[in-house]
Order: C-alpha cells, then sequence, then structure tokens
C-alpha cells in the first residue's frame, strides 16, 4: 500500500515537473503529536496567472502508543505478568495546495491544506511477561494550516509552520484480532468493542503540527 501511495503522488507530480519554472525541497522537525522529521518538494509558477503551489510530504513521526495494560487486554489476555515497554511511530504522506496570503502582517504567508494518509503503528513489550505484540492500523485523513518564510540567502528560506491534520480510523488490527469502526470485530476478547480498543490505542486522530525547517530552490 506504502509503494501505490509514493506512486501516485509521483504520477500526479509529472505531468507539472515540465510546467514548473520553480522547484524547492524542504526538510523540517517538529512536533506532530510528538518528534517529526518531514521532507517535502514544491512545485510553483505552474501557470501563468496560477496562485497556487502544490506541495508532497513525506513525514515520520514518534508518538505515545497508548496504554500497555488496556492494549493487552483487549487485544491479548487479561493477564498483568511483565514490566511493559511501548513505543509508537507514524509514517504518512501528504499532498497540500499552498495560497498566498496576507495575513497577521506576515510578508510571505501561505495558507495550506490537502489530504493525508498514514501508517501508525504501536508496538506494546511485556518484559518477563512472554508478550509482545504490534497494534497498526493505516487511515485517510484531511489538513490544513498555515506557514510563513523568510528569506536567509537568495536560495534558501527559513519556514515556520502550524497546522491541523484529521484522520479516519476504520480498524485496529493487532496479534490475530481486529475491532473495525463499523462494528465488525475478528477474534474479538470477551466483550470489547472497537470503542474499547480506540481507548486503549494512540492511532492519530486530531494530530497538531509544528514545524521548522528550510526550503531550497533551485534554479
Amino acid at each position: 500500500m506504502q509503494k501505490k501511495i509514493l506512486l501516485f503522488l509521483l504520477i500526479l507530480f509529472l505531468p507539472f515537473l515540465s510546467n514548473a519554472s520553480e522547484l524547492h525541497f524542504g526538510g523540517k522537525i517538529g512536533f506532530r503529536s510528538g518528534l517529526s522529521f518531514q521532507a517535502d518538494a514544491t512545485l510553483s509558477k505552474l501557470a501563468k496567472g496560477f496562485p497556487f503551489q502544490i506541495r508532497g510530504s513525506a513525514a515520520y513521526t514518534s508518538l505515545d502508543p497508548g496504554k500497555p495494560l488496556a492494549a493487552r487486554r483487549v487485544f491479548i489476555n487479561n493477564a498483568t505478568n511483565g514490566t511493559p515497554e511501548e513505543t509508537g511511530w507514524m509514517w504518512d504522506v501528504r499532498l497540500d495546495m499552498l495560497y498566498p496570503v496576507k495575513w497577521f502582517s506576515l510578508k510571505e504567508a501561505y495558507f495550506f491544506a490537502g489530504p493525508r494518509y498514514s501508517w501508525f503503528t504501536g508496538r506494546f513489550d511485556f518484559v518477563g511477561g512472554n508478550e509482545d505484540f504490534d497494534i497498526y492500523c493505516d487511515s485517510w485523513g484531511l489538513g490544513a494550516g498555515l506557514e510563513s518564510h523568510y528569506s536567509i540567502s537568495k536560495k534558501v528560506d527559513l519556514v515556520l509552520s502550524a497546522g491541523l491534520d484529521y484522520f479516519i480510523t476504520d480498524y485496529l488490527h493487532g496479534h490475530d484480532t481486529t475491532y473495525s469502526s463499523d462494528g465488525e470485530i475478528v477474534n474479538g476478547r470477551e466483550n470489547y468493542t472497537y470503542d474499547d480498543a480506540d481507548e486503549a490505542i494512540n492511532q492519530p486522530t486530531f494530530v497538531p503540527n509544528f514545524t521548522i525547517g528550510v526550503n531550497y530552490f533551485f534554479d
């Protein structure tokens, strides 16, 4: 699925590459419900009088995956032995349209919005308890925000960005158990529901993001 999404973004960009008179690449670091790293490419000046820029991005974010004991009950069993350790992460790709705005006395600012797609994994390891399992899901989403550019040199801009993403999760899967938001359950534990799984796991839903980075312009 990841390869299909990346191929889709590449195909979507190809018609514009020959027409774009300006291409720049960027790198950002920030907070997106956890420490996040993002790489992006932006096409501008696609046609005379066309005000929008098009940006494709990919990001990795380290996240708190949820509540270990609750995750174990909902997806595995009611045992409590072992010392819980947890890690979580999210990969996502995003496509944005950027529109220049004159807000808040910012000299060069852009409002951006577009679709997102994420892959979330939460890993729970009960050391000494013989349980080590992943919970995962993938989700479509939408996002929007505002960013401001500050020139450092002719080819480099400093970029400050703030926004909010919203992801819709259809299912949560772990071990051999799946809880779906439509009520379908595969190998569910006891009488647990999707709401119980959703409460236990911190998959992305509303995700605020604040980043700082640079853009490099190619002639």
